[in-house]
């Protein structure tokens, strides 16, 4: 790798492990504390509220229909920040149509919205869902 492109390969990333118990009010605040070191909940609300959103999903999703911890992982490479949550399941998610008495459902379906994308990645140990969210280019610093 030359130098030049070394010098392009820019990355910051954080984890932590989020337990069945207390995991998504501590996966909130624990992405909040990270979108407010990048600056996004103040110059890019809208999104750094809707990467909670999608954490607090995320986890909700591996602790109820995986039944497993949920690790998280923020990573930000200057355009995209990815948030990825692994737990102990293969089954992929799928964003469906919850009616409107339904008490469940709409996870997916929100991270869907709110994201710029999202992908599915299987492992030997379950499987990554990852979402992408960019800012918009008059917040980018």
């Amino acid at each position: 790798m030359t130098e030049e492109h070394h010098a392009k390969v820019r990355a910051l990333g954080w984890a932590r492990r989020m337990p069945v118990a207390g995991g998504v009010r501590a996966g909130r605040r624990w992405a909040r504390a990270h979108l407010d070191a990048l600056g996004w909940t103040a110059d890019a609300p809208e999104v750094a509220d809707a990467v909670v959103l999608t954490v607090s999903e995320l986890i909700t999703n591996a602790h109820i229909h995986a039944r497993s911890n949920a690790d998280l992982v923020l990573t930000w490479d200057g355009s995209c920040l990815y948030v990825s949550v692994h737990d102990g399941s293969p089954t992929p998610p799928r964003p469906r149509a919850a009616g409107p008495d339904a008490q469940s459902g709409r996870g997916m379906a929100l991270v869907d919205q709110l994201s710029d994308d999202w992908q599915v990645h299987g492992d030997d140990s379950g499987k990554f869902v990852t979402a992408c969210f960019r800012v918009p280019p008059e917040a980018a610093q």
